[in-house]
């Protein structure tokens, strides 16, 4: 059985759908199954599903007539085999880590839910989207408190942003309301998490959201239509908050519960110049150079890119910048650096960057800067535990891809080689250096 079932409603989305599929596909973790419902779609999508499947045997496809959004995700349900379940629209796309980071958080903190980040796109320009700042397991009256101060934002509403156990879906009969065409994504939400224990938010997008025109969130509603539709989903809301409160804590936030009335729906903006805004493919590291070069360079720049890529993701986590979570890195190998010349030369940092990072992170508690007028001590902070697990594992994410497709006596073998030949490079640039 595989680990997640990813699941993907598909109608006429012949324009976008190579793009999604393309992107489960080449995900880093791969015992998936991706189950493509073609709801009726008069275009080529399903020509270009069914070309999928012949494929890759890891994808599903199904074409049924039009019904509708939700009945096509419950028929994927009702099909799901995968210890957990993970959604993607079709117009959409998920980078090549997702799913190995939601379902590392699911398993690593034992969560029923795992909430993240994600991307929101507008043509060319790409902005992260989160709502919840902490990475600490929530209970979930903690996670209903939360949702409560901005009950209409697509953090909490949609599904696509989220990893589920599927045992709890399938034992309580977690299904859309096929009779909604509004919310049907937050209703899900809500009676999933009546089943939930704990949430871990995780502080990495993992979803790029392109919102479209012929979506239903752009469509332009006259302001009765909202009133009403939000009246009926409100009954929903509020009863959920109901099952989940005390009481007493239920008067309390009464007021709170009903701003679910006058709240818009939000995914905020992404506007060029705009903090936060930058050009689709700045936030990902990429490699300029494609050359596939059998030597020493090529070899060094890939090892580099790979890493820089995994930090890249800690940075996101952390909210620190990448350049901080390569001085991180240089400070957890050097164990306690005195200079900050050791710590430019191992991170590839200028000192100036440096200094002004280790500030920043001092305060974070990140790192620990001791000084006297005798010697400069830098070592890793108070609060660097979970920083410090993350980047172990970044290295052992960049190990396990040099090790894809070699045996377990090719791995042991290319340790040892990796091993002398940064013994014999080692004692080449010290020779050099004297």
């Amino acid at each position: 059985m595989p680990t997640v079932s990813i699941i993907v409603p598909v109608y006429n989305a012949e324009k976008a759908i190579a793009r999604c599929a393309d992107s489960i596909l080449n995900q880093e973790y791969e015992d998936f199954e991706a189950i493509f419902v073609d709801d009726g779609s008069k275009d080529r999508s399903p020509a270009i599903l069914d070309a999928y499947a012949k494929k890759d045997a890891r994808v599903k496809v199904i074409h049924k007539a039009n019904s509708g959004v939700s009945s096509t995700r419950n028929l994927a349900l009702d099909q799901a085999k995968g210890t957990y379940i993970q959604f993607l629209d079709a117009d959409d796309w998920i980078p090549d880590n997702s799913t190995k980071m939601l379902v590392r958080e699911a398993e690593e903190k034992k969560a029923d839910l795992v909430v993240a980040d994600f991307f929101r796109v507008v043509g060319k320009n790409v902005a992260r989207k989160g709502s919840i700042v902490s990475n600490d397991v929530l209970t979930l009256q903690q996670f209903a408190e939360l949702m409560m101060e901005s009950p209409s934002d697509f953090y909490y509403g949609v599904l696509w942003n989220k990893l589920y156990r599927n045992d709890i879906i399938q034992q309580y009969g977690v299904r859309m309301d096929e009779d909604l065409s509004w919310c049907e994504d937050f209703i899900f939400n809500l009676e999933y998490l009546l089943h939930v224990k704990t949430v871990a938010p995780l502080q990495v997008p993992v979803y790029y959201y392109v919102k479209t025109e012929g979506s239903l969130v752009s469509k332009s509603m006259s302001l009765a239509k909202i009133v009403d539709m939000k009246s009926n989903v409100f009954t929903y809301y509020n009863d959920f908050y109901k099952n989940v409160l005390d009481e007493k804590q239920y008067r309390r936030d009464r007021l709170a519960i009903a701003g679910f009335l006058i709240d818009a729906a939000s995914d905020d903006m992404t506007i060029p110049m705009l903090p936060g805004t930058k050009k689709l493919g700045q936030e990902q590291i990429q490699a300029e150079f494609s050359g596939d070069g059998q030597n020493a360079v090529t070899a060094a720049y890939y090892l580099s890119k790979g890493y820089e890529k995994n930090l890249n993701v800690i940075a996101l986590k952390y909210d620190i910048d990448l350049k901080d979570a390569k001085i991180a890195s240089a400070v957890k190998e050097i164990g306690s650096a005195d200079s900050l010349s050791e710590i430019s030369d191992l991170s590839g940092v200028s000192e100036m960057n440096v200094s002004a990072s280790l500030i920043k992170m001092a305060v974070k508690g990140y790192v620990s800067v001791k000084h006297d007028e005798q010697k400069l001590a830098v070592s890793l902070g108070k609060n660097a535990a979970d920083l410090s697990q993350d980047l172990d594992r970044a290295m052992n994410d960049l190990q396990d891809v040099m090790h894809k497709n070699l045996s377990a006596e090719e791995i042991a073998a290319s340790s040892k080689i990796l091993k002398q030949v940064s013994a014999n490079l080692r004692k080449y640039i010290k020779t050099n250096e004297n």
